[in-house]
């Protein structure tokens, strides 16, 4: 009896040392595999070189807009990547893919990541691609290793990320009727392109997730700027995804004859508007914190080489993590142009536009899982606000996000020269894979 008993007991301390090897339990030789679990650098860096022959420029650089015949092989590739590590691969009514890997408990949701595949015209190799081909590398490192999480785990390609973010806002209900109606870059219009990649336009409640459906969303991506490079850190911990404003800036001076007008009898609309984009930059520029603002378009009236400029149109943009600051930037700039049309004897008036993007910041928890991550492979680390719009600000409506930047060479991206260096690329997937395993054991909880 006693001799049984033992066996039993035995065979229970086997299974439960067998179950935490496999799901990577601290403080044994399965966790030590685990944590030391490593991307493939070179399968991992020839499929991002395989993905940018879909559509390649001459000149190197890669032309898959959204919904055209370039953006349905790649997809094709992705698919048959998927279907080798064995997902299960759904297509929503968005046009979005899905693949899914099961984990051990089913009741709990699933940790979701990945980014975009389209590109803007002539772009480059990195943009959108890093995300979705490093979150299937980490799939595979995973099953290779036979490590089951216990989450389970989606690998997303979203729809048309370029032309608006087109299929993470059908994910959250914010892809309406207008926008359907809208012309992409393939000439299709959004309901055509959507339909045309095997989705439903006509029944996008389906694709509506809504909170609670993800543990967490997390996306790596290129930074598309300068700041990593420049101080020369492996990897950005994004804080959070800017705010846009934008407003068109009308001014009304008064055209008259260049040669007979003197100068001191003038109201040079153009003269008001160089005045005010000064203060802007001045403003901006003297204020503490990331915050950025552009006039990047402008018009004078009626655009003689020998009529002084009776009036202008120009644009302007503000940028940050913190819609009070925008407001109070705005509220300056405001201020100051009613000071300068009163000293150029102009009239200034600023109308909002409508399309504006809500800061969506990122969850401290993932932040901080991410910063630790990056210590315990021995990466620096930075965190810093990404002023580019990604996929991940629209789902920060229904679930918890975090973004992995790393470095873009010289700051460039939507180009053929955009590029980041081999071991970025292998670092940056490493730093997901490893958020991934820390979330998935708990460390939200913590």
């Amino acid at each position: 009896m006693f001799s049984k008993y033992k066996w039993v007991c035995s065979l229970a301390i086997f299974l439960c040392l067998m179950s935490n090897w496999i799901t990577g339990g601290e403080g044994n030789e399965g966790g030590n595999m685990v944590k030391n679990l490593r991307v493939n650098p070179e399968r991992l860096y020839e499929r991002i070189m395989a993905l940018s022959k879909i559509g390649e420029t001459p000149d190197g650089g890669v032309n898959r807009v959204a919904y055209s015949e370039e953006d349905m092989q790649g997809r094709q590739f992705i698919i048959s990547l998927m279907r080798k590590l064995g997902l299960s691969i759904t297509i929503d009514e968005a046009a979005n893919i899905i693949g899914t890997l099961k984990g051990r408990d089913p009741s709990r949701p699933p940790i979701l990541f990945g980014s975009h595949i389209d590109t803007v015209p002539n772009s480059g190799k990195y943009d959108g691609a890093l995300g979705v081909l490093g979150a299937l590398e980490c799939i595979e490192v995973l099953v290779e290793n036979n490590v089951v999480p216990d989450h389970t785990l989606q690998v997303v390609v979203f729809t048309d990320e370029e032309g608006g973010l087109a299929g993470s806002r059908a994910m959250v209900g914010e892809l309406d009727a207008p926008a359907l109606k809208v012309v992409s870059q393939s000439g299709k219009t959004i309901r055509e392109g959507i339909k045309a990649l095997g989705g439903n336009p006509d029944n996008l409640v389906n694709a509506v997730k809504k909170k609670g459906d993800f543990k967490a969303f997390i996306e790596l991506h290129i930074e598309q700027g300068s700041i990593l490079v420049s101080k020369n850190v492996q990897i950005g911990i994004v804080q959070g995804i800017v705010g846009i404003n934008r407003w068109d800036v009308f001014i009304e001076g008064a055209a008259n004859h260049a040669g007979t007008t003197p100068m001191n009898m003038r109201r040079d609309a153009l003269l008001a508007a160089a005045h005010l984009i000064i203060e802007i930059n001045r403003l901006v520029r003297g204020t503490p914190g990331n915050q950025v603002a552009t006039v990047g378009k402008i018009s004078a009236h009626p655009g003689a080489v020998n009529v002084i400029p009776g009036s202008v149109l120009m644009s302007l943009e503000i940028r940050d993590l913190s819609s009070k600051k925008i407001q109070w930037i705005f509220n300056w700039i405001e201020k100051k142009a009613s000071e300068i049309a009163q000293k150029t004897e102009t009239q200034i008036t600023f109308k909002a536009i409508d399309v504006t993007a809500l800061p969506a910041p990122t969850y401290p928890g993932i932040r901080k899982v991410i910063s630790e991550v990056a210590e315990e492979l021995g990466l620096t680390s930075l965190s810093m606000p990404s002023g580019a719009g990604h996929d991940a600000q629209e789902m920060a409506r229904i679930t918890r996000i975090g973004m992995i930047f790393i470095p873009s060479v010289g700051g460039i991206s939507h180009s053929p020269k955009e590029y980041s260096r081999k071991s970025d690329i292998v670092n940056g997937v490493n730093v997901l894979l490893h958020t991934i395993l820390k979330i998935d054991s708990g460390a939200l909880h913590r």
